[in-house]
């Protein structure tokens, strides 16, 4: 026998024996997978206020363009850009030397007039005990009293152009007729300036209280309005990005009409903004709070899904599985959302892991980062 067939005899035998023991014993399954790890969350039942929500815009209650009520040279501006301006406060000083000259001009013109009709009296009385003796004709009486009451007629509008040129004199100093916020002066000490110019000197936007102007979906118009016939309505507005309480005020406004264009109803709340925190053409979140909801069951957010059949949860249940339980959702309040059925209130649902959960499946419950 050759050494190459003894080589092969000798492999053979090896793979005999290899095929034995494999036969021999049964192959073991594959492990199963372990449960996938989720994070719960409760289902509660507690009372929940009943709101409705948009994006509003802030607007000043009062805005007055100061202009000049006479013509002239600005001699000082008392007021920076953008300052705070009370009412009455001193803005503008305009060159007052033309205007007390008229004044002067107006009231010697006066003087003169009112010694003229001291002296037309004086011929009147006169005149009336001379035409009892026959000493003058009455047309010449009749003259003389025609002559003071003309006298008198002149006094008169003396007296008015001296008050308008008093009052002139008194717009030379232009004081702000609100209290609030200027915003940019448009002329300065040197300037020209003429009545009623344009662009106004500046403008005064009254920044307290405030106005925040909203518009809801006209199907909500209805409620809105029966529960603002039993009260205040509370309404809040927050800046974008924040978050707390915001601001508080109340529904002022119900707009007598409803736009057709967008089938909304305007709305506006009135905001006291002592802490100025709104300001006049900002845009912010607005929540106007029709009632409370009591007894309501609320989920975290997180929770719902939504597959072809509408929005679900998984209910953890006895044993650590998971169900699936359809939903019906009502609205969201930040991060809870309420629901009008599907759950009873008290069950733990899944608010992470969702995509891993086989329903009816075992699962494993994680502590909440």
């Amino acid at each position: 026998m050759t050494t190459s067939s003894t080589t092969r005899l000798r492999l053979l035998g090896l793979a005999c024996i290899c095929a034995a023991a494999s036969c021999g014993g049964a192959a073991k399954p594959p492990a199963a997978p372990p449960p996938p790890p989720v994070i719960t969350g409760q289902a509660v039942r507690r009372t929940v206020p009943v709101t409705l929500r948009a994006i509003g815009n802030v607007e000043s209650t009062a805005s007055v363009a100061v202009r000049s009520r006479v013509a002239g040279q600005i001699l000082k501006v008392h007021i920076a850009d953008g300052a705070d301006v009370a009412k009455g406060q001193t803005l503008f000083t305009i060159d007052p030397e033309p205007f007390r000259i008229a004044l002067e001009r107006a009231e010697a013109q006066l003087a003169r007039d009112k010694a003229l009709l001291q002296k037309a009296d004086n011929d009147a009385a006169r005149y009336a005990k001379l035409v009892d003796q026959e000493y003058v004709t009455r047309e010449q009486y009749e003259s003389a009293v025609s002559q003071a009451a003309s006298q008198a007629a002149v006094i008169q509008s003396d007296e008015a152009m001296a008050k308008e040129a008093r009052l002139s004199l008194s717009y030379c100093t232009i004081v702000a007729p609100i209290a609030g916020r200027a915003g940019s002066v448009n002329l300065r000490a040197g300037n020209l300036v003429k009545v009623n110019d344009d662009p106004p000197l500046l403008t005064i936007l009254q920044v307290r209280p405030v106005y925040v102007t909203f518009s809801v979906p006209e199907k909500y118009l209805d409620d809105v309005r029966a529960h603002a016939a039993k009260g205040p309505l509370a309404v809040r507005a927050f800046s974008r990005g924040e978050e707390g309480k915001g601001h508080t005020g109340l529904l002022a406004f119900i707009d007598n009409e409803v736009a057709a264009a967008t089938g909304t109803i305007r709305l506006r709340g009135e905001f006291g903004n002592d802490d100025r925190g709104l300001w006049p053409g900002q845009f912010v979140e607005v929540a106007l709070r029709l009632a409370e909801q009591k007894d309501a069951v609320v989920v975290p957010s997180s929770a719902i899904q939504v597959g072809q059949q509408g929005s679900y949860v998984y209910v953890i249940e006895d044993g650590g599985t998971a169900q699936l339980h359809p939903v019906v959702v009502d609205r969201a309040i930040g991060d809870q959302t309420v629901l009008a059925s599907g759950l009873e209130g008290g069950e733990t649902v899944v608010t992470d892991g969702q995509i891993r959960i086989v329903p009816g499946g075992k699962v494993a419950v994680q502590a909440a980062p």
